[in-house]
C-alpha cells in the first residue's frame, strides 16, 4: 500500500517478471539476439531516474531477494501479476516463464499472481500443455507476446485460426485476462508485429475474455484509443505509458494519458510497472502526484482524481482478478465487484 495526504491506494503491480537473461542461459549460435535483447531492455531502464538505473549484469539475472525487495518493501505493491515471456529460441530455459515464476510465487502466498502464456504455432502439443499449466498454477490469465521467433517464424495474429483454438481453450479453462504485448517493440523483433489491429477482430469474437493491451498499442496511440472505445472488453496496460515517459517525456506521457483518460475512461486502465525494467517505487510516487500540465494545449482532457489514480493503481486489477481488497480501501462504487 502507499499512502500520500491522508490518502491510502492499494497497489496491483500487474506487469511484473523474473527473467534469467545470463550468458548462461543463452542457447548456442543464438547469442547474438540473447545479448541483443537483453541490452535493448537495459536501455530502456534508461528512460527512469538515474539513481535507479541498475548495471547490466545485474538486469540480467537479478535475485529472489532483489525482487521481493523492490516490490514489497520498498515499493509499495500488495500484489504482483507475472507476465511470462518464453523467448526459448534465445534462451535454453526461457527468458521468463510461467514455471519459474510460479515457483517462485509457491515460496510467498498471496504475494503474486501467476499468469502463463501460449503461443498458437505450437499446435495440438501447446493445447495439451496449457490444460497442464492450467491445472497446475490454475491462472486467470495469459501474456500473449505475437511477435515471438519461432523457427522461421516471426510472428503471430490473434486473428490466426490456430489463435482462435487456444482462445476458445482459454475461455474453457478460466483463462479470461489476456494481456497482448503491443507496443514498443525490442530488438530483433519486428514492430509491425506488434500491431494492435488483430486484437479489435478477436475482442468482438470472444466478449467473454478480457484483452488487456499492454503497452497500450506505442507508439500507435491513435489506433488503440480508437478501437479500446468501442470494445467493452479491451482494456489499457500502462507498462511503458508511467515507466518510459512519466520521467523522460512528462508532456507526450500527459498526451498519452489524456488520450486514454477521453477514449477508454479510468476505468479500462491497469498500472503495470514492467519490472525489472523499472521498479515500482518511484512510478507510484510520480504518478499520484502527477497532474496535467497548466497549459491550454492539454484543457480538452478530462482531469484524474483520487479516485481514478486508486483505480488504475490497483482496484481496476483487483476487479479483473477478483483479488480481495480490504473494506477500508476499496471505492463505495467497487466494494462488490472488488472483493473476492
Amino acid at each position: 500500500m502507499y499512502t500520500k495526504d491522508g490518502e491510502t491506494y492499494f497497489i496491483t503491480d500487474s506487469h511484473i517478471h523474473f527473467w534469467d537473461a545470463s550468458p548462461a542461459n543463452w542457447v548456442p549460435g543464438q547469442e547474438q539476439y540473447a545479448k541483443g535483447w537483453i541490452e535493448c531492455f537495459h536501455a530502456y531502464m534508461g528512460l527512469a531516474p538515474a539513481e535507479t538505473h541498475w548495471p547490466l549484469e545485474h538486469f540480467q539475472k537479478y535475485s529472489e531477494d532483489d525482487l521481493m525487495k523492490d516490490l514489497f518493501e520498498d515499493g509499495y505493491v500488495d500484489v504482483g501479476i507475472f507476465q511470462p515471456t518464453n523467448l526459448r529460441q534465445w534462451y535454453t530455459e526461457g527468458f521468463n516463464t510461467t514455471e519459474r515464476n510460479g515457483q517462485l510465487a509457491g515460496k510467498h502466498p498471496g504475494k503474486f499472481i501467476v499468469n502463463t502464456s501460449w503461443d498458437p504455432r505450437d499446435g495440438d502439443a501447446g493445447l495439451e500443455a496449457l490444460e497442464a499449466r492450467s491445472e497446475r498454477w490454475k491462472p486467470k490469465g495469459a501474456k500473449l507476446y505475437t511477435a515471438e521467433w519461432k523457427g522461421d517464424s516471426r510472428g503471430w495474429k490473434l486473428t490466426d485460426p490456430e489463435a482462435y483454438r487456444y482462445l476458445a481453450k482459454c475461455e474453457e479453462l478460466g483463462i479470461t485476462n489476456l494481456h497482448v504485448h503491443k507496443g514498443p517493440t525490442i530488438w530483433p523483433l519486428d514492430k509491425d508485429a506488434f500491431d494492435v489491429s488483430d486484437v479489435d477482430h478477436a475482442a468482438t469474437d470472444f466478449p467473454n475474455l478480457n484483452f488487456i493491451v499492454e503497452h497500450v498499442g506505442l507508439p500507435r496511440i491513435e489506433d488503440f484509443c480508437f478501437m479500446a472505445t468501442q470494445e467493452p472488453n479491451v482494456y489499457a496496460g500502462l507498462a511503458v505509458v508511467v515507466g518510459g515517459l512519466m520521467h523522460a517525456r512528462p508532456r507526450f506521457f500527459a498526451k498519452v494519458m489524456g488520450e486514454l483518460l477521453f477514449w477508454v475512461g479510468e476505468d479500462k486502465m491497469t498500472f503495470g510497472s514492467d519490472y525489472a525494467i523499472w521498479e515500482p517505487k518511484w512510478q507510484i510516487e510520480g504518478f499520484v502526484d502527477w497532474d496535467f500540465p497548466d497549459d491550454a494545449e492539454f484543457s480538452d482532457y478530462p482531469r484524474l482524481g483520487v479516485d481514478g489514480k486508486k483505480k488504475i493503481l490497483g482496484l481496476n486489477a483487483a476487479r479483473l482478478y477478483d483479488i480481495e481488497v480490504p473494506p477500508e480501501l476499496r471505492l463505495a462504487e467497487s466494494e462488490t465487484s472488488a472483493s473476492a
